[in-house]
């Protein structure tokens, strides 16, 4: 399955800056079968877990589409993280560190029950940096991270070493 994934997912060169191949996944997005597989293929590491997930947390934007699917899969709430400035209410926020600047991530203050357990969704694993500062806003909100799960994952950014010792799970490595 991960194959016709893999060959589904289409290779935009030089975008969003030379040297970059991005990896755009609304060619899986557009085929329903394939959707429903990736979110599957997804959720399937979280379904019988000892300790159930309680909240599905996606990273804007493309995590969204994800993460949207996983809690229906789950049967949990969805919480979302955003770029500062686009949540309404008061939130928990932090900065990290870009290969190319820095940025700023933010969820609500109420968007986790306390002691929730969650699980982190995003489209693409690279650097793990996102995934890093996200893992702060749990604490700050006063939950744990279960695992973080992506359709694609660029092995050779070793993102995945940046986050032990978080479970993290893949769908597509490159």
């Amino acid at each position: 399955m991960a194959e016709t994934l893999r060959k589904a997912i289409r290779d935009i060169p030089d975008y969003p800056k030379p040297g970059v191949v991005f990896k755009d996944i609304t060619t899986v997005l557009q085929k329903p079968d394939l959707f429903r597989r990736a979110v599957d293929h997804m959720a399937a590491p979280y379904l019988d877990l000892k300790e159930k997930v309680d909240m599905v947390l996606g990273i804007e934007a493309r995590g969204f589409i994800f993460a949207g699917a996983l809690a229906v899969r789950l049967g949990t709430g969805l919480v979302p993280v955003r770029k500062a400035g686009k949540l309404p209410w008061k939130t928990h926020q932090v900065s990290y560190a870009l290969e190319y600047g820095e940025d700023t991530l933010e969820m609500h203050m109420d968007a986790l029950p306390e002691k929730a357990r969650v699980l982190i969704v995003d489209d693409l694993l690279a650097t793990g940096g996102t995934v890093g500062a996200v893992l702060k806003l749990i604490q700050a909100a006063g939950g744990t991270a279960l695992g973080a799960t992506f359709l694609v994952e660029l092995e050779f950014l070793q993102g995945r070493n940046k986050l032990s010792p978080l479970p993290v799970s893949s769908v597509v490595r490159y």
